[in-house]
């Protein structure tokens, strides 16, 4: 029998298990759930599921569709992710994957005649440096104003997506387009088709690269330690000679760059132009997705597939299975619902045995 004292030792190995355990039994959960669902629906929930899965993770084309779909996802969730550790809250991913597409929209159209190596680096770092600007203002305002993060990031998503629809549907329109698009960007700023005749592209790739990346700064370096510190508790980290305000102006950037990569991605990778309707709501996916994973790295990554998936199956388990598209939504509110039980019970058996200890 593990002691009260045996279990506190053995508590940071098995934090991370937890941690990604977590996802997993959110999800399971939530499909137990959503096929009890389907079941009221009128269908049948295994053949749902069944159709739903197969479509988007053991076809060609099914699976090329959902890495397509998790590279946003996966970009978006780490911005959330990196400002949830430094205890910031950034509701405001789809505003910087709309300023992220501008950016890269504009290098692919109005910068001609580099090595597609080059275009492809300066369209990315354009994204990158375009969602950074969108993310560090609110990081400014909270730093230096003490404005609230969650307003000005969220109102921010409202400028973001109206700036775009007025460029598209005005400078940036390609001519004679019957709706607002702009012209087709460079080839030469395409990201590559990693799977040939599939949607799948070169984003997903550098997805999983800045995920490892970002895993070995926030685990493995002094800045990791330092945006930690701020994040559990700011007053000490000042004591400690931590610029707390530095710190939340750099994560919000960053948290911002991140999001701006999924938009340029979605330019670079899968339209080839910059359209009024960038996003899909990735950037509020994200923000499940992020609280869903509990800070883990690897958790983003399960939970984007996993959100990937349900958006790339939906339509097929419709038509094949007769189960309602909004039988998703419900799936993904119920995952959110599950991880936050998990959480509650896990915070109850720490006190209590802390307190026994």
């Amino acid at each position: 029998m593990i002691t009260n004292k045996r279990f506190q030792l053995l508590l940071p190995i098995l934090s991370p298990l937890i941690a990604l355990a977590q996802p997993a039994f959110g999800i399971a959960s939530a499909l137990i759930v959503g096929g009890m669902l389907i079941l009221v629906a009128g269908a049948n929930p295994i053949t749902g599921y069944t159709a739903l899965f197969q479509e988007s993770l053991t076809t060609y084309f099914g699976f090329g569709n959902t890495l397509t779909k998790m590279t946003p996802l996966l970009f978006t969730s780490l911005g959330v992710l990196v400002a949830l550790r430094a205890g910031q809250f950034n509701i405001g991913g789809e505003g910087q994957i709309y300023l992220g597409a501008l950016g890269s929209a504009l290098i692919g159209l109005y910068v001609q005649g580099l090595p597609s190596i080059i275009h492809i680096a300066l369209a990315l770092l354009a994204g990158f440096g375009f969602g950074a600007v969108w993310g560090w203002i609110p990081g400014y305002l909270k730093a230096v104003r003490g404005v609230n993060e969650v307003i000005t990031t969220l109102l921010l998503n409202y400028i973001a997506v109206n700036l775009v629809s007025y460029l598209v549907q005005n400078p940036l329109k390609a001519p004679g387009a019957p709706s607002p698009y702009s012209p087709l960007i460079a080839k030469e700023a395409q990201l590559p088709v990693i799977l040939p005749q599939s949607l799948a592209h070169a984003g997903i790739i550098l997805a999983l690269i800045t995920a490892l990346i970002l895993w070995v700064l926030l685990v493995r370096s002094p800045l990791g330690y330092q945006i930690a510190a701020v994040g559990f508790n700011p007053i000490a980290a000042h004591y400690a000679r931590i610029s707390v305000k530095n710190t939340i102006m750099l994560v919000m950037a960053l948290a911002g760059g991140l999001a701006g990569l999924a938009g340029a991605s979605e330019v670079m990778g899968l339209k080839y132009r910059l359209f009024e309707q960038v996003s899909s709501g990735y950037g509020f996916d994200a923000i499940a997705i992020a609280f869903l994973s509990r800070g883990s790295i690897g958790g983003v990554v399960l939970t984007s597939l996993f959100f990937a998936a349900l958006r790339s199956g939906a339509n097929v388990m419709q038509r094949s299975a007769g189960v309602p598209v909004t039988i998703i939504y419900a799936i993904q509110g119920l995952t959110v619902l599950f991880i936050a039980i998990s959480l509650a019970v896990e915070r109850r058996i720490k006190t209590q045995t802390n307190a026994e200890v």
